[in-house]
């Protein structure tokens, strides 16, 4: 059995890549300006976006925050290495991910971490009741916490090519 793709299974052309990019800048734009900024006229580019949107390569449309101004001014990267690698250590931390909505994102990574997490909390004293309840919850070989002193740049837009057909 192969391991198929997204993109191995829909073919993205010029326009499509240039309205993701656009959506990718602006969600809110208007069909119209939308449409107008891709070289389409409104219907079509509106098929175009709901194509996208049916095919699963348009995942969802958010308004992004700025985690300091809701007061969630520290953000933690969280290495951890398993305890094992069983199916049910697996289980347990899909499990731990899930009941914290401080995790804002989760990797599995290759080398000598397993698993990467972005935590945004509001501060130290909540952090530490995260990592609490991780520990206590997971059994781990090793969590590193390293704290961001800066974000620099932060961006949700991919970069797509728009330039080849």
């Amino acid at each position: 059995m192969t391991d198929t793709s997204l993109s191995d299974r829909f073919v993205l052309d010029r326009i499509d890549r240039r309205i993701l990019a656009e959506l990718m800048r602006d969600a809110t734009l208007p069909v119209a300006q939308l449409a107008d900024r891709v070289g389409l006229s409104q219907t079509p580019c509106w098929k175009r976006v709901q194509k996208l949107e049916a095919a699963g390569v348009i995942t969802g449309r958010v308004a992004l925050v700025d985690p300091a101004a809701i007061g969630l001014g520290l953000t933690v990267f969280v290495e951890i290495e398993a305890a094992d690698h069983t199916p049910e250590w697996r289980a347990a931390f899909a499990d731990v991910v899930a009941r914290h909505p401080e995790i804002v994102e989760a990797h599995r990574m290759a080398g000598e971490v397993d698993y990467l997490l972005k935590v945004v909390v509001s501060g130290m004293s909540a952090y530490d009741a995260f990592y609490l309840d991780l520990t206590r919850r997971l059994p781990c070989r090793n969590v590193t916490s390293s704290f961001s002193m800066e974000r620099m740049k932060s961006t949700t837009a991919l970069p797509i090519d728009t330039t080849t057909p």
